[in-house]
């Protein structure tokens, strides 16, 4: 068995493991230990695999974990992996305190949309940006008054 494969697979698991203490979809997490499991139990390199155009013919892959494994053997890494394992900010693991707020969704909103000081957050609620997730259109209010409560106890200054 090739040493890629089984690099890969130790990153789909690790990814598995965050992504559940993120409390993420289990089909989501199920999907990653599968395809570590594929990987590991392959006998073909993975990158010969990819070169011939078939990681999605690998048991558990598709075609968000084949990016992935092509994002792994062109660059090296998987930024997505460097997100879920890089901690976040204290000031805004705080936020998993508002209305409705998860860590998994903490987690999106700094990462993926760069949501990255509480005046950034108020702007996001503001916009109604916030109203697409679902149980969080009547939330609004209550996300304003407790991020205003956050700048009552001096934590930020006030959004114009």
């Amino acid at each position: 068995m090739a040493n890629q494969n089984q690099e890969l697979a130790g990153l789909f698991h690790a990814m598995a493991g965050l992504l559940s203490s993120h409390g993420s979809n289990p089909y989501r997490i199920r999907a990653y230990h599968k395809a570590a499991e594929s990987l590991l139990q392959m006998k073909a390199d993975v990158r010969d695999v990819a070169k011939q155009g078939g990681l999605q013919s690998i048991p558990g892959v598709g075609k968000d974990l084949a990016a992935k494994i092509q994002e792994y053997l062109t660059s090296g890494r998987i930024q997505s992996y460097e997100e879920l394992k890089t901690p976040l900010p204290e000031e805004v693991k705080g936020w998993t305190h508002l209305p409705g707020f998860s860590e998994h969704l903490v987690h999106d909103l700094y990462f993926r949309l760069g949501i990255q000081t509480l005046p950034d957050l108020e702007r996001l609620v503001r916009s109604h940006m916030l109203r697409t997730i679902p149980g969080m259109a009547e939330r609004t209010e209550a996300i304003l008054a407790a991020i205003q409560a956050k700048y009552s106890d001096g934590i930020q200054e006030v959004v114009d």
